[in-house]
């Protein structure tokens, strides 16, 4: 296995994890378990590879790679910085190596989102619709410890590569949006419908109007993760010494909604023993004040919050207005819920004069919760963000060095290291499908010509 990227001492070192899913919630759990050392094989479809190489945005150039095109019109092939890279350019095949596609993601250019969720693992060709890719992969799967998928339940049975027909030793990770059985499980879903059957969706904008999404793919994320800690669990109660499931694998089902539905708070409890049907509340909650995401002079938003008794005394400080704290439209905070609108509208009025800075400092002076609605460029040059090792350069085959999140947490008080970058397609058939599995540098070149790899 490949420790290059984490050196020695990853607690996942020696786990083997074939990643089969594609767009987000599969790929992103084998990821997770990569990023602790698991060493992740991508298996993508030949040719196209994984949905997450052609959506975008695209990078246009790579000597300018905050450039970005958020169409379909550039193509990655003859940019500033990019001919003449390691495996990019625009033909065809690399010379030598079957099955490798020397394009970065199709014509459209190369994907940020792919260089960020395809990092941190190699990558394979297989086409398991047929019987000879099948067969590798059933191969493939043999080798490893975890198998990650998101296809709708039962697409795997018919490839006759289901937890069923494979080493009963694997810890099998099925994602699906409603899971592998009930009525609805053989529906497509994608991450908006979690969000919305898990019941976010309903709660996430301002009271009076529609429901928005939120900003991310949530479902898609939220199951990713509970899965890849599912997945742990199973593999430390298969390799347990003594117990009754030692050597035995297991199938994690988790459904997008699911994931959803688990962070949900008292919603369901409230449903259930006082018949209150939670909504939406915008930047506010109905039983604590003054919270909200509040206007600054220089146009941002700060989020402050200030609910509890002494937080709310020490606002007033910051504000200089200590006879709030004594009113008692604001006494405690069953009275200041009750008079949100008020209290709220003069916090707001307060913020509305000064700056963003300004506003975090004296709150912060005062030991007041806040925080000012960051955007990229602030995560990107923030001091704390910088000290902390929250952000890392991935060495991209395409782009080279390109910030992204760091891996998390932290282990140990260790700052995180970059992952590898996102692979190119194939750029591993011949250290898996040859080195791994064996198979004779004709027999990749016969597979690679028959569409297989």
């Amino acid at each position: 296995m490949d420790t290059t990227a984490h050196g020695s001492s990853q607690p996942l070192e020696g786990i083997r994890v074939v990643d089969a899913g594609t767009r987000i919630g599969a790929p992103f759990c084998a990821g997770l378990l990569g990023e602790w050392g698991a060493e992740v094989i991508k298996v993508e479809q030949p040719r196209s590879g994984d949905f997450m190489r052609h959506i975008g945005p695209f990078a246009i150039d790579r000597a300018t790679s905050s450039d970005i095109d958020m169409g379909s019109d550039i193509g990655v092939s003859g940019t500033a910085g990019v001919s003449g890279t390691a495996g990019v350019s625009g033909t065809a095949g690399v010379s030598g190596t079957p099955g490798v596609s020397r394009t970065a993601g199709g014509d459209d250019g190369y994907s940020l989102f792919w260089a960020v969720e395809g990092r941190g693992r190699k990558s394979v060709t297989c086409d398991l619709h047929s019987a000879a890719g099948q067969d590798l992969f059933r191969r493939l799967a043999s080798k490893a410890d975890v198998v990650c998928e998101n296809f709708r339940p039962g697409t795997m049975e018919a490839w006759g590569i289901g937890p069923g027909a494979l080493d009963p030793r694997l810890v099998f990770v099925r994602i699906s949006a409603f899971g592998q059985d009930g009525p609805y499980s053989a529906r497509p879903g994608l991450d908006r419908l979690g969000v919305a059957y898990g019941g976010l969706m309903h709660l996430t904008g301002e009271p009076g109007r529609p429901p928005v999404r939120p900003g991310v793919t949530v479902s898609d994320y939220l199951t990713g993760v509970f899965a890849a800690e599912a997945a742990l669990a199973a593999l430390y109660r298969r390799d347990r010494r003594g117990g009754r499931h030692a050597g035995k694998g297991a199938v994690v089902d988790a459904s997008l909604y699911g994931s959803v539905l688990r962070i949900l708070e008292w919603t369901i409890a409230g449903y259930d023993r006082l018949g209150v049907v939670r909504d939406r509340e915008g930047n506010r909650l109905a039983n604590s004040a003054p919270l909200d995401n509040y206007p600054t002079s220089d146009g941002r938003s700060v989020c402050i919050v200030a609910g509890s008794d002494a937080n709310f005394r020490r606002l007033c400080a910051a504000m200089h207005r200590q006879e709030l704290a004594a009113d008692p439209r604001f006494s405690n905070l069953a009275q200041r819920a009750r008079n949100g609108d008020l209290i709220n509208a003069i916090v707001a009025g307060w913020t509305s004069s000064l700056t963003a800075d300004e506003i975090e400092l004296a709150c912060i002076a005062h030991d007041v919760p806040v925080a000012t609605a960051y955007t990229a460029r602030d995560i990107a040059t923030d001091r704390h963000f910088e000290a902390r090792g929250d952000l890392v350069r991935v060495a991209d085959p395409v782009l080279g060095p390109l910030l992204q999140q760091a891996p998390y947490p932290r282990l140990d008080g260790k700052r995180p290291e970059a992952p590898r970058g996102a692979p190119l397609l194939g750029a591993d058939n011949e250290e898996i499908w040859g080195g791994l599995l064996g198979v004779s540098k004709r027999q990749l070149a016969e597979l690679t010509a028959k569409g297989v790899l």
